[in-house]
């Protein structure tokens, strides 16, 4: 299952130190683990959403951390790609994919792959058990979409604002967590069903 998927900044951004990460979009799948953990049970609501935050950050900053590492040893030059070339900017994009250990921040050990194109980067979570293959493709699919549909590289794109559409690609591509294996049938009627909702 997946835990938790994630937009986020991997470049400078003009307000945040260097190193910092702004989580521009994320959803979490599965129970808040601050309900069953004894050490977390006496928290609050407000308290639980705000651990549940900052253990969203954390990945980020390490998957912005993962994503510059791997552009430094890859020497190629960050070229900036105008609305209208997402899926050359898609083939471009760096990807990767580590091992949260447990504690790290969650309780469990997690797999953690993301793909970073230009400054934002796309981060899925999943259980260590999953199909990491799967999980990539998925995590391919989802971040194409959200390029090509929703128009993320341009100047002044503004991700918090198609949240909900972010939400309701999740929910076709992505329900309730759950990797989906796709036939060949299967993905032309979402990406069908995609391009409708987007169209809206």
């Amino acid at each position: 299952m997946v835990r938790c998927f994630l937009i986020h900044t991997i470049c400078p951004v003009s307000n945040l130190g260097p190193g910092e990460s702004r989580v521009l979009y994320s959803r979490v799948f599965g129970p808040n683990e601050a309900t069953f953990s004894a050490q977390h049970r006496g928290l609050s609501p407000e308290e639980k959403r705000l651990l549940q935050k900052e253990k969203v950050a954390v990945v980020a900053r390490q998957v912005q951390s993962a994503v510059c590492l791997s552009r430094e040893a890859s020497g190629r030059p960050l070229v900036e790609s105008v609305p209208g070339e997402e899926a050359l900017a898609l083939q471009e994009a760096d990807s990767g994919a580590m091992c949260l250990r447990a504690g790290e921040p969650f309780s469990e050990e997690m797999s953690a792959l993301w793909l970073g194109v230009q400054s934002l980067a796309f981060t899925l979570v999943c259980e260590a058990h999953e199909n990491l293959l799967l999980a990539e493709g998925t995590l391919r699919n989802l971040s194409r979409h959200c390029l090509e549909q929703l128009h993320m590289l341009g100047q002044g794109s503004e991700v918090l604002l198609k949240s909900d559409r972010v939400d309701a690609l999740l929910g076709r591509v992505l329900p309730h967590g759950q990797l989906l294996f796709l036939n060949h049938r299967f993905a032309q009627g979402l990406e069908k069903e995609v391009a409708a909702y987007a169209s809206k």
